[in-house]
């Protein structure tokens, strides 16, 4: 006799569905290449984006960046970034990224505006990969601007382990379309100009075991990155997989 078959009964409460990961993105128009958050041919999955209007890369890294994450004055600032990952939410995501690294400064912020998981930053990476490493060894964080990166978003990472921070910002061509909004990227230049950044922290720091690429407009860059160090080279995309896998389990299957 076989089983009655079980009725399949489908629930709504939402437009739009077949996501799990809800991206934050900053709003700008400059190319993003795949490989970029903002880009959703980057994963074999689907996520849904919202453009957090107002904020454009600079005024996220630098003007927030310039106050006290534990100011009321904050909390306002960021209120597009909460009503954005709330609206996210209604529309059935399980879980809520951004597409800023140096939007650790308000991973704690995220996470009480909802009720599902919040990896707001790439840097949560960090102190994972620094335990991967013997002792001697440093992760080599690469960032959109080292300066901007301060001792606030690292602990907001939950980064203890000494690392090496270098950083893009002087590079013209990603500073032109990241910074300036420049609608049009030589992708070879811009590729170039972050191995010369990669390979320069490497020689200069020859205690580098893996790379963390921060800023999730270098993702597309990664396999150049590798290819030039030899290093394990980390980014925004593995984090965003990790979190949609564990929000969208399948059965094992094989032999027993």
């Amino acid at each position: 006799m076989t089983a009655p078959a079980r009725r399949r009964v489908l629930h709504g409460g939402h437009n739009i569905y077949g996501h799990r990961i809800g991206i934050l993105l900053i709003e700008g128009h400059f190319p993003r290449p795949p490989g970029a958050i903002g880009n959703a041919a980057s994963f074999p999955f689907p996520v849904l984006h919202h453009v957090v209007k107002g904020f454009s890369g600079s005024r996220t890294v630098r003007e927030l960046g310039a106050m006290d994450p534990d100011s009321a004055e904050f909390h306002e600032a960021i209120r597009p970034w909460l009503d954005g990952a709330q609206s996210l939410v209604a529309q059935g995501c399980r879980a809520i990224t951004t597409s800023c690294g140096f939007a650790a400064l308000f991973q704690k912020h995220l996470c009480d505006a909802v009720d599902v998981p919040v990896f707001a930053s790439s840097l949560m990476l960090a102190p994972m990969i620094s335990r991967m490493l013997k002792s001697s060894r440093r992760l080599g964080i690469i960032t959109a601007e080292a300066a901007s990166l301060t001792d606030n978003h690292l602990r907001a990472a939950g980064i203890s382990d000494p690392v090496v921070i270098v950083g893009v910002e002087s590079c013209p061509e990603f500073a032109a379309t990241a910074w300036d909004d420049r609608p049009w990227l030589d992708f070879d230049l811009a590729e170039a100009e972050v191995v010369d950044v990669a390979r320069a922290m490497v020689e200069r720091n020859p205690e580098v075991g893996a790379i963390l690429l921060e800023c999730s407009l270098l993702p597309p860059y990664a396999a150049a990155v590798q290819e030039a160090t030899g290093l394990p080279v980390f980014d925004f995309t593995h984090l965003v997989a990790m979190v949609h896998n564990a929000c969208a389990r399948h059965p094992f299957s094989g032999l027993t």
